[in-house]
């Protein structure tokens, strides 16, 4: 069975929704009636979605800035440029990167966009998050990635389709215990907190049923391990994580509705 075979297009893909909000054209009628169901109840849909691209930038230049040369970006979603593998080899071409996601539209065009540099190398492999040990096990991570080696994990705007029943704190110990001292962890995931309640409520009731939004409190409690050090400013608003470095003006909070943060992995040698 080829990818394009199992690309159902009838029904909406978060991966697909997620292009058409950015602005892209890899993307069905069914995702672009879907993104429009929730703009009617989140307006600011778009401005989410690029804030949580913007997020991503900042993430993976401060990783590289602090030495990273490899990078797992788990959700990874349909190649929008800069994506991670061009900002990482910006610092240094022999970086590598693997990308994963579940939508075998995006391997489709994974395989025709993401070459990277000939001094580095990039890659993709169809997996999904709730199962991260096939993740690890995967030949062309393990071909690809030094799990000996520092490694930048990202989980962009992709936890809020891990629903509490899918153990997400569970899926995530399984792939942070794989990552070395020295290692990052990046994760922005969208929030209730700054919507009014009426609002929450009627996003919530057009969302697929894979859906939990959480609190930065309930963000926080996922990555709670004594080997994870967040950096600073913490949990923030991805509109106000680093907002200096972000474009400008910066938006209001409660028009972007997601939180972000960055941790390190430190474990005693």
């Amino acid at each position: 069975m080829t990818e394009h075979s199992r690309i159902d297009t009838s029904v909406a893909h978060p991966a697909r929704r997620y292009d058409y909000l950015l602005g892209g054209k890899d993307n069905f009628e069914a995702d672009r009636q879907s993104a429009h169901e929730i703009e009617k109840r989140h307006p600011t849909a778009r401005l989410s979605a690029q804030e949580n691209r913007f997020f991503l930038h900042r993430a993976v230049r401060f990783m590289a800035g602090q030495g990273i040369r490899q990078f797992l970006d788990i959700g990874t979603g349909i190649p929008t440029s800069p994506n991670t593998h061009e900002l990482a080899q910006q610092a240094d071409p022999s970086a590598r990167i693997v990308y994963v996601d579940n939508d075998p539209l995006v391997l489709v065009h994974a395989r025709a966009l993401l070459t990277g540099t000939a001094a580095g190398r990039t890659t993709y492999i169809e997996a999904d998050l709730r199962d991260p040990q096939q993740i690890l096990g995967d030949r062309e991570l393990r071909s690809t990635l030094d799990l000996e080696e520092p490694v930048g994990l990202l989980l962009i705007a992709v936890l809020h389709f891990i629903r509490d029943d899918d153990d997400p704190v569970a899926l995530l110990n399984k792939l942070i215990d794989a990552l070395p001292s020295g290692s990052f962890v990046a994760a922005s995931h969208a929030t209730p907190e700054y919507m009014p309640a009426e609002q929450v409520a009627a996003l919530r009731a057009v969302m697929e049923r894979q859906w939990r939004d959480r609190t930065g409190a309930e963000l926080r409690a996922l990555f709670n391990r004594p080997d994870l050090e967040l950096v600073g400013p913490g949990v923030q608003s991805v509109a106000r994580w680093w907002a200096d470095d972000a474009p400008q003006p910066r938006p209001a909070v409660e028009s972007v509705a997601s939180n972000g943060l960055v941790a390190r992995v430190v474990r005693p040698a």
